[in-house]
């Protein structure tokens, strides 16, 4: 099968990566750096299997920031475009996801498009009556940043979205579904065709889920923080029911990164002519967290506070929406100066706040350091760190 796989972040670039183990795939991106460190064999993103994969040069992958030519020979094209999530809107900004359907169409009308970008509930039948395309399915991704490819390797699920009726259509999508099926290491995966519209939910109601249990054992945490009590001794106690269960419950500042933020927000928008009250308050937990955790560290008087990493997890490079940043704006509004020790980042400053790379020079700067999640690196000043990872893990 030839395939061409349009955005190379976590969603595209693991995709292509997986598919090219037995197919040729041409991944498409209008960033010329990173087109160029995929075809040298490197990674523009930090994922362990992804950079493996990549370095052992057994893939049948070029990348390309000719799009029209790569969709122009494609059997599938895989749609991995962003979506952010618009708050003027308050709606995801489907706009380069539609411009790349586009651009399939004029070239390659035939090709089966896949959107793998989270997009709101109706959109893919929305799409295809506006575009008057009936090739166009949905398949959502269930991927954690930094693991990625590691997680299409084993996937939970495999979920492709198809008009229920349509023969033709359901026969492209088990297709698909089998291209993924034997490219996995995992056997035996659970895969499922449910309606386009029912597979959009699936995803929105999947992430919001998580934040969820995230915002959850968050409040859980503010109540002990506050009350003097012993916040792990209360999660241990409680996730002992099997029905609970051990995962997913070390407290943070908040869900952060990509997908949860913007698909909780999505999904409470969704729900804009149905009753709700839980879905909304998980995106409120969010922000009550934050003021939470800043007003603990406010409470403090310090003249100088370290941010000890913008990344919200251990092995990513990906900071966009991270909840320390929300936490970091909240005590600069106090006049706190702010610095920073980000060593991924070019830049020298974020938000008017200097970034460090030096971690000593970090370390003696700051009168308190405040860690998302803990690391070797400020072991020695524990005593000015602040942190709620109870368990040392993402």
């Amino acid at each position: 099968m030839n395939i061409a796989v349009a955005g190379t972040g976590y969603v595209g670039l693991s995709i292509a990566v997986l598919l090219s183990q037995h197919h040729s795939v041409t991944a498409v991106d209008i960033v010329r750096e990173k087109v160029e460190l995929i075809n040298s064999g490197k990674s523009p993103i930090v994922d362990k299997e992804i950079e493996e994969y990549l370095k052992s040069g057994n893939l049948n992958l070029k990348a390309t920031l000719d799009g029209e030519e790569a969709y122009s020979k494609a059997d599938f094209v895989v749609v991995a475009a962003p979506t952010n999530y618009d708050p003027d809107k308050n709606y995801f900004d489907t706009t380069v996801l539609e411009s790349v359907i586009k651009q399939v169409l004029s070239v390659n009308p035939d090709a089966i498009i896949i959107i793998k970008s989270t997009v709101p509930v109706g959109y893919t039948k929305s799409v295809r009556e506006m575009l008057n395309c009936d090739n166009i399915l949905f398949s959502p991704e269930f991927l954690r940043e930094g693991h990625a490819l590691y997680d299409n390797l084993y996937p939970s699920r495999i979920i492709v979205g198809v008009p229920h009726g349509d023969e033709r259509l359901m026969k492209a999508a088990k297709t698909f579904a089998g291209m993924l099926s034997e490219c996995a290491i995992k056997e035996n995966i659970d895969v499922l065709y449910p309606d386009l519209t029912e597979a959009e939910a699936i995803k929105l109601f999947a992430n919001t889920y998580l934040a969820l249990r995230v915002a959850y054992f968050n409040e859980l945490d503010t109540y002990a923080e506050t009350k003097g009590l012993d916040t792990k001794s209360i999660i241990e106690g409680v996730c002992l029911d099997p029905r609970i269960g051990n995962h997913y419950n070390n407290p943070s500042f908040g869900y952060g990164g990509y997908c949860l933020p913007k698909d909780t927000k999505q999904l409470r928008a969704n729900y804009n002519d149905v009753p709700q009250n839980l879905i909304g308050a998980i995106v409120d937990a969010n922000t009550t967290r934050k003021d939470f955790i800043a007003d603990q560290i406010i409470s403090k008087k310090p003249s100088i506070v370290g941010i000890y990493r913008l990344t919200m997890k251990a092995n990513s490079d990906n900071f966009r929406q991270s909840s320390i940043q929300g936490v970091m704006k909240r005590i600069k509004a106090k006049g706190i100066e702010v610095v920073i020790y980000e060593p991924t980042m070019k830049e020298d400053s974020f938000y008017n706040s200097r970034v460090i790379r030096d971690i000593d020079e970090f370390k003696k700067l700051s009168d308190i350091v405040i860690a998302n999640r803990y690391n070797e690196e400020i072991a020695d000043i524990l005593d000015r760190v602040y942190t709620r990872d109870l368990y040392f893990r993402d």
